[in-house]
């Protein structure tokens, strides 16, 4: 069944589409790895990207010990642009849409364009083994299932695949995040849940995947900008971000390319 789970998220990756050139580096990081960027470095970024951004700020730290890496804050795309409107501080912000992140934009708090790092595409989260049979969305009619709430990119997502597949859902629980959702199938709580495949991939010994039919319709788009005011860490680890290096991580962790 690991092997039938690995295929079917491989699958889920190659319907993203091909990835364009990754952006030039003149280092291993940034041009700024030359230089000590000292000063701290926080980072907003949707809770599907923790466990990729947990590894590449641990690379990032390593490689800049005087820089003053904080813990990353994680959480829904729309929670974190509402935090950032009230004055919460940030130095880089990274959204699983374009959607949303273009609401930060539009408050003004972006400082450069937003470049998109990664994509992503949903599957249904079902406990190891498969026990209910889940073969597509409408196999989730009969059983207790989580989504995403819809102001969140995940919900978005999941509303648009449910309606390109004529699939009506009854969901036992609305989450703010997708890993909400992932937990609550990981912890069985719910039989089933729509997350991305990101999702499953950090929880392999705890899930399985089923991709739906039509999953390559429905593709996130992941922006990464760096925040007006932001110190000056901020841009060395955005080009750690969207190098070969953070690509090839964002890939390690269940992410498609660009698009």
């Amino acid at each position: 069944m690991r092997r039938a789970a690995a295929a079917a998220l491989a699958a889920a990756a190659l319907l993203t589409g091909c990835a364009g050139s990754p952006p030039a580096t003149s280092g291993p990081a940034s041009d700024a790895a030359d230089d000590a960027l000292g000063g701290t470095l926080t980072v907003h970024a949707a809770a599907s990207l923790q466990a990729a951004f947990d590894e590449l700020l641990a690379t990032f730290s390593a490689e800049h010990p005087e820089v003053d890496v904080q813990p990353a804050v994680y959480d829904g795309s729309s929670t974190l642009v509402a935090q950032l409107a009230d004055g919460a501080p940030a130095d880089v912000l990274a959204t699983a849409d374009e959607a949303t992140m273009a609401d930060l934009v539009a408050t003004g708090l972006a400082a450069s364009e937003p470049q998109v790092l990664a994509t992503n595409t949903l599957v249904v989260a079902v406990p190891p083994g498969n026990p209910d049979g889940v073969a597509d969305l409408a196999d989730l009619a009969g059983l207790r299932h989580a989504v995403c709430a819809p102001e969140v990119p995940c919900g978005a997502a999941t509303a648009a695949l449910l309606a390109a597949a004529g699939v009506e859902l009854d969901p036992v629980t609305l989450e703010r995040n997708v890993a909400a959702v992932a937990e609550r199938v990981a912890r069985g709580d719910v039989d089933a849940g729509l997350v991305y495949a990101t999702d499953v991939v950090a929880r392999e010994e705890l899930l399985d995947a089923v991709v739906p039919a039509l999953a390559g319709t429905v593709v996130n788009r992941y922006p990464v900008v760096v925040l007006d005011g932001a110190q000056p860490a901020a841009e060395a680890f955005v080009e750690l971000v969207l190098s070969p290096r953070g690509r090839s991580v964002l890939a390690a962790h269940g992410f498609g390319p660009p698009s």
